[in-house]
């Protein structure tokens, strides 16, 4: 039974044999991470059985969405969340905090120690 308001994904990739597949599925049935993408292909004894299909092997991922506008969000939402940890990471609460409070980006120097020596 597909719930509507999830919605619909198709993806489209090559197996091992190099035959091109096309399977839908839920959108809550997909994912990508860590340059794979997961995909729920059954259930076994209670346990959902997934294939991860690398990058480079998926031609494209097509998904229905309710609002392009809430997905959009929904990724820009992600990404300042990461940066936000990374940021405490690095730099810890206090200045994750002063940075908050200003509103102004903080730069970070990546250049080679040795030029900043150097000039």
């Amino acid at each position: 039974m597909t719930d509507e308001e999830l919605g619909q994904a198709t993806i489209v990739y090559e197996d091992p044999d190099g035959e091109t597949v096309e399977k839908q599925v839920d959108n809550e049935h997909v994912a990508y991470f860590q340059d794979h993408w997961i995909l729920k292909t059954d259930e076994q004894d209670g346990q959902d059985i997934v294939r991860r299909i690398p990058l480079q092997r998926v031609y494209y991922v097509e998904r229905s969405v309710e609002e392009f506008e809430e997905e959009v969000a929904t990724v820009r939402n992600q990404v300042e969340s990461l940066a936000g940890n990374l940021r405490q990471r690095l730099f810890g609460s206090e200045q994750q905090d002063q940075d908050q409070e200003s509103g102004e980006s903080l730069k970070i120097n990546v250049g080679d120690s040795d030029d900043e020596q150097r000039s």
